[in-house]
């Protein structure tokens, strides 16, 4: 990752209420930058970032479009001989990015905080364009 080359190319995506966070996510050459914000305001300002690798969206998009009901764990055994999603983490974040793009929605929450989401099937996503926008 290169910082100087992330922060030249920055462009908002979109957003994601979740249950209990607010995920921003921004495109950048190879890499999209998730922004999360806690919703509570007892934690009022307090979030984090992950980078994720645009080749990681891809696969997913390619290898779950049009499944109906997804889980992180799901995106992680799919992904489990590649090196594009290492853990849950990237995989939630890879959804929550299909989310903001509008090539997946959240279907609910499930029991014990499990979130679902339904992926579109599309060809490819068109990152240049995203960075046009």
């Amino acid at each position: 990752m290169n910082i100087r080359t992330l922060q030249r190319g920055l462009r908002y995506c979109g957003s994601v209420k979740a249950v209990r966070q607010t995920y921003h996510v921004f495109v950048a050459q190879g890499y999209f930058l998730v922004l999360s914000f806690a919703l509570s305001k007892a934690r009022r300002g307090s979030g984090y970032f992950n980078m994720i690798g645009t080749d990681a969206v891809e696969y997913v998009q390619e290898r779950i479009g049009g499944t109906r009901v997804v889980t992180a764990k799901d995106v992680v055994a799919a992904a489990r001989r590649t090196r594009h999603i290492p853990n849950t983490l990237v995989a939630l974040n890879v959804l929550y990015i299909l989310v903001a793009l509008r090539s997946a929605k959240i279907l609910r929450a499930g029991e014990h905080r499990q979130l679902f989401f339904s992926v579109r099937r599309r060809e490819s996503l068109d990152i240049g364009a995203l960075k046009q926008t």
